[in-house]
């Protein structure tokens, strides 16, 4: 696929990076020539300095016969116009768009081909609110991504000593939650990744990734380790777009407290933020989380645009009594620095906003990708099409399918109806499969599988 990537930061060089390593032609665009350098140093792709908004420099980008364009630019502006060219001059099929600015998400009649033609548009500040949000829901997951409209959901919990699961084998799963209906699809055992059968045993440590409904998700989790009780004070450090919608999204079910460095800001967002208690302030300042109660803090969240700074007061947080403090980390070279050892969970804007640009890459049909584990891994949620006859997946059973290696199929979505799958599970015409893939390399494979032959009319 020949995909023109618009914008060299760190979004761009994200989605550079996880497309170039699945045989895809590649250009980058950018007025910065350095970006562009340190692109062509580490990737397989091409790059072009110009403006992205610019015909000249998109027809130079090969926008001519492009298959997609990707305006991840810090302009949304300069995005909407880049896309309305690709489609005006170039015929661009699928125009995929970073728009921040609230205020144009709230008219979705912009973007149409007789107004500005994006067919995607992606927002990673409302990704990393959803994502923030999802996991201060849950007490003790590390990750809860949503598949077929939020009705089933994947879980990441770590394994404690203590927990009745803990030293048993997965088989006594069934026995310890009766009428509950769940499945690990991956362990990850000291960075190992293990497809689980009913003969493993759970150890501490180990990351479990389990699917079940959403109200079911407590109930497995407490199998692995001691729940603890429910959030309900949150300190978020940085008032910006990102922490002020993720204010507002917690405001009726949470005590919330916003600290923003600027005073300016911090009494504009007061004004948004009626429910929410709004201190000017420095989060790295010891006497002003001690004033707030920072020992009493259930979550602590550190989403200023400053990586060192998030760091460093999320250590201090954590170091003062917060239960769980939650980092914004933009450079991936600090996620595995610091995660689990200094903080509890990073949270990677680029990981949590890719899977919005994967699912419309992928060669099968693809409704839903989630980034794992830096992305290393992912997980999938595909529609089989076809019959016996032109599909590998359609009438087969779990145990039949030649899923690649450390790919799990965790459940099935058919029509209105959830199943967690089992061995002898069939697959029907038009189900939706929920798969975890633990190598990103095979994705590939696991393409071919969903691909429907040319038999199939």
């Amino acid at each position: 696929m020949k995909i023109l990537i618009l914008g060299a930061g760190q979004v761009g060089s994200s989605v550079a990076t996880n497309l170039c390593g699945e045989s895809n032609d590649i250009t980058v665009v950018d007025t910065n020539p350095a970006a562009l350098n340190h692109l062509q140093d580490r990737l397989d792709l091409r790059t072009v300095m110009g403006h992205a908004s610019s015909p000249d420099v998109l027809r130079e980008a090969g926008a001519t016969d492009a298959d997609m364009i990707i305006a991840v630019t810090n302009s949304d502006e300069t995005n909407m116009v880049a896309c309305q060219i690709a489609f005006t001059i170039f015929n661009t099929s699928l125009k995929i768009a970073r728009i921040r600015e609230g205020s144009y998400h709230k008219h979705p009649e912009l973007f149409t081909s007789k107004a500005v033609p994006i067919d995607v548009l992606i927002s990673p500040e409302q990704e990393v609110t959803e994502y923030t949000r999802r996991i201060i829901e849950f007490p003790g997951a590390m990750q809860v991504l949503d598949f077929a409209d939020g009705r089933v959901q994947l879980v990441t919990a770590k394994a404690f000593y203590g927990g009745p699961l803990v030293g048993h084998k997965l088989k006594e799963l069934p026995q310890q939650l009766p009428g509950i209906e769940t499945r690990i699809t991956t362990i990850f055992r000291r960075q190992e990744a293990i497809v689980p059968t009913g003969e493993t045993v759970i150890e501490t440590g180990d990351e479990i990734l389990f699917i079940a409904a959403p109200h079911h998700i407590k109930a497995v989790m407490s199998e692995f380790q001691k729940l603890d009780r429910p959030n309900r004070r949150v300190i978020i450090a940085g008032g910006g777009q990102i922490g002020t919608k993720l204010a507002k999204a917690l405001d009726k079910t949470y005590r919330v407290k916003v600290i923003e460095s600027n005073e300016k800001r911090a009494m504009q967002i007061s004004e948004e933020l009626k429910n929410c208690y709004v201190l000017h302030g420095d989060a790295t300042d010891e006497e002003l989380l001690l004033e707030e109660n920072i020992d009493d803090t259930d979550v602590f969240c550190a989403l200023t645009n400053a990586d060192e700074a998030n760091i460093i007061s999320s250590m201090l947080a954590k170091r003062l009594g917060a239960k769980t403090v939650m980092t914004l980390i933009n450079r991936a070279a600090y996620v595995d620095l610091v995660q689990q050892d200094l903080i509890d969970i990073a949270i990677s804007p680029q990981q949590a906003t890719i899977g919005s640009v994967l699912a419309h890459v992928r060669r099968a049909d693809v409704v839903k990708v989630h980034s794992l584990r830096s992305g290393a891994a992912e997980a999938i949620e595909a529609i089989a099409h076809g019959d016996t006859e032109s599909s590998k997946v359609v009438g087969k059973t779990i145990d039949e399918i030649k899923l690649p290696f450390g790919t799990a199929i965790g459940a099935i979505v058919r029509g209105s109806e959830v199943i967690m799958v089992h061995h002898d599970t069939p697959i029907k015409a038009e189900d939706h499969i929920i798969l975890v893939v633990t190598d990103k390399r095979h994705v590939k494979n696991v393409e071919k599988l969903f691909q429907v032959g040319v038999t199939f009319l």
